[in-house]
């Protein structure tokens, strides 16, 4: 485990990716050439670096740069994303760092290519809906929002290698996230309330501190888990909360389980259930489990057995030297796996 400041450094992809040719090209625009007209957006360039202009709105016409690789738009005053940015299907790199964005429009996910995506130091509540269908993003940083969830499909972007989410609002993470082998550095440092870490995150780089400061549970209108003195909040769609004493699994639990593996048995594939087969609310589930068992990724739809290992009774303890009050949390999928599993085998 790892600890990282928050900024953007010198050794960041961002650094790298956003890198300018020569000194005058990162310069910002003169008050007689500031990026407010058509005309402007539309020269000829494979990268645009155009941070520090007081840039409120990126136009429509931005749509037309085809060929646009890499977009600079941090340290403006950027309140509004047209949706049209989802037509710039080259781009691999864009920075939207330092703004005054409340959202962003759900074609982001249509950029295929893009590889770096800096969103830090905005007012974003939540991530574009359809970020999980940028196939080739590998950096993601979202640093100093708002953010209070993580969307669960973000786990299963193929290609992230890198996450950083310091300094937001974040209780809980999703069930899965570390699950896949791409995804080495997690940094959450500075989520107060954050108290558990799955534990598919416990061989990455991560960095907690600054997390799990005292709170009482009924601040929080969130379903918890507590062992001893250890309390840990759980993602919103979590329905219960399974103990070694509970051998029998719900019905929906059950039928939702041996649907999904019919589904992936038989047809491989879940696009032959059209909503009118099944509410809206369960075939998002049947595409996108609430997560995978962290002993023998049996897929968990409703119902959660969760095991926790406080960080400072860890081999990693002595990296955090005590800047830290977050457990690692086993999502086990029955009485049987949270009975086996051990975070240390």
């Amino acid at each position: 485990m790892l600890e990282r400041r928050e900024d953007t450094g010198p050794h960041s992809p961002f650094s790298s990716a956003f890198a300018a040719p020569s000194t005058q090209a990162r310069k910002p625009c003169s008050e007689a050439s500031k990026p407010c007209g058509t005309a402007f957006w539309l020269l000829c360039s494979r990268c645009k670096y155009l941070h520090s202009n007081n840039i409120v709105v990126v136009p429509e016409a931005i749509g037309s740069l085809v060929k646009l690789q890499c977009l600079d738009l941090s340290d403006n005053a950027l309140e509004i994303v047209c949706p049209e940015i989802g037509r710039l299907r080259a781009l691999r790199h864009l920075r939207l760092a330092n703004n005054q964005l409340q959202f962003l429009p759900a074609e982001v996910g249509d950029l295929k290519e893009l590889q770096t995506l800096d969103i830090s130091a905005n007012r974003l509540p939540t991530l574009p809906e359809r970020l999980h269908l940028c196939l080739s993003l590998q950096h993601l940083t979202v640093d100093r929002n708002r953010l209070w969830c993580v969307p669960r499909r973000l786990c299963q972007l193929p290609s992230l290698s890198e996450l950083s989410m310091a300094g937001n609002r974040l209780a809980f993470l999703p069930l899965d996230l570390g699950r896949s082998r791409e995804l080495q550095y997690v940094y959450v440092d500075n989520n107060i309330h954050l108290k558990g870490l799955p534990s598919y995150l416990y061989n990455k780089v991560i960095g907690c501190s600054g997390c799990g400061a005292p709170i009482q549970v009924s601040e929080m209108k969130l379903l918890s888990f507590s062992s001893g003195q250890l309390t840990v909040f759980l993602p919103a769609e979590v329905k219960a909360i399974g103990t070694e004493r509970d051998h029998v699994l719900p019905l929906q639990e059950l039928a939702m389980r041996s649907l999904y593996h019919a589904c992936h048995r038989f047809l491989k594939d879940l696009n032959f259930l059209s909503p009118i087969s099944l509410p809206r609310s369960l075939l998002e589930l049947l595409h996108c489990p609430l997560g995978h068992c962290h002993r023998c990724s049996e897929p968990m739809f409703t119902i959660v057995y969760p095991k926790l290992f406080p960080l400072r009774e860890t081999p990693m303890a002595g990296l955090h030297q005590g800047t830290t009050a977050v457990s690692f949390v086993a999502y086990c999928c029955s009485t049987q796996c949270l009975q086996m599993f051990d975070l240390l085998s």
